[in-house]
């Protein structure tokens, strides 16, 4: 594991060549990492969010402007309708998954040996327990919705491999680690499982997915994770932790806006993003400069299998003096 990660300082802007980017200091890349955090049904998720908001934003534009130019006498705009469904409610919502299939235990253990094979300091312990965790998400999916992947081997790449390799690039002894909208455990619990010595909180808003958190956490004798139902910034507005983990919540953006009033109760976050982390980033620039967010390192990924690509962008947050 590194003990620190590369200097400070976004690598360079995307070109018109698919995305070129200054390179980082690959000698701090471990060469046995062919993939990286984040899993495709997670990063379409971010990326349909962050262009909703782009349209948003785009939209407040040509009001203000439209405003402007009309004068009085010109007919008032009509509010666009809001959706009634409040986020990170407890309301009932329509399963789309109550057939999901769940594999027998050695199915989804042999798609887990695959997943890891080659990779350094894995041991059956690791693997037993996160084959427990995936059969038990599997099988609260025909319940609530906590995964969209049903297939074993997308599930052990996209959502184990994925989490795991936080712990491959980050620091984690002995520090307090909260997973920000934990949902199904991802990435928290196969980070917990990886690295027991450190604390982990699973921070989860909507109920019946806490309470899946807990009984999971239970199941699994995971002495070092707590399950708190709660949005993170109630609980951080009263708590310090070392570390934020975001996957799969929201643009980098909203991200940073969701702890800008506990900015600093936060040393560092790191955001697991897909392959439009630079767009994402500089639509946050200002507004993480203004919070006193400052961006230390972005760090590339390819999943294996040709899954997709993964980035880990790490912000230093004003509680903290960075990794």
């Amino acid at each position: 594991m590194h003990d620190s990660l590369p200097e400070p300082g976004l690598p360079g802007e995307p070109g018109d060549d698919e995305g070129e980017f200054s390179p980082l200091d690959e000698t701090l890349i471990p060469d046995d990492l062919p993939g990286a955090p984040l899993d495709l049904e997670d990063g379409d998720l971010a990326d349909d969010l962050e262009d909703d908001e782009e349209e948003d934003d785009e939209g407040e534009d040509e009001e203000e402007s439209s405003e402007g130019e009309a004068g009085e006498g010109a007919p008032e705009a009509k509010p666009k309708p809001r959706s009634k469904k409040r986020k990170g409610s407890d309301e009932d919502e329509e399963i789309e998954h109550p057939d999901t299939p769940i594999p027998s235990a050695a199915k989804m253990r042999k798609a887990l040996d695959e997943a890891f094979a080659g990779q350094d300091d894995i041991d059956e312990r690791m693997l037993d327990l996160m084959t427990r965790h995936a059969r038990l998400l599997l099988e609260t999916n025909r319940t609530m919705n906590v995964t969209a992947i049903l297939d074993p081997t997308e599930i052990a790449v996209k959502h184990y491999l994925d989490s795991w390799r936080v712990t491959r690039m980050i620091p984690l002894v002995a520090r307090t680690v909260l997973d920000l909208g934990s949902g199904g455990g991802f990435p928290g619990i196969p980070v917990a499982i990886a690295e027991p010595d450190c604390s982990m909180i699973l921070c989860e808003s909507i109920g019946k997915k806490a309470r899946f958190l807990e009984e999971a956490v239970k199941e699994l004798g995971l002495k070092n994770v707590r399950v708190v139902h709660a949005r993170a910034e109630d609980y951080l507005a009263t708590n310090r932790v070392d570390l934020v983990l975001i996957r799969a919540v929201s643009s980098v953006r909203e991200n940073v806006r969701v702890l800008r009033k506990v900015r600093h109760s936060v040393k560092d976050v790191v955001m697991l993003k897909g392959n439009s982390w630079g767009r994402e980033v500089r639509a946050a620039e200002r507004e993480a400069e203004r919070l006193g967010f400052k961006l230390d390192t972005v760090l590339e990924h390819e999943l294996p299998d040709e899954m997709g690509k993964r980035a880990m962008v790490v912000y230093r947050a004003p509680g903290g003096d960075g990794l």
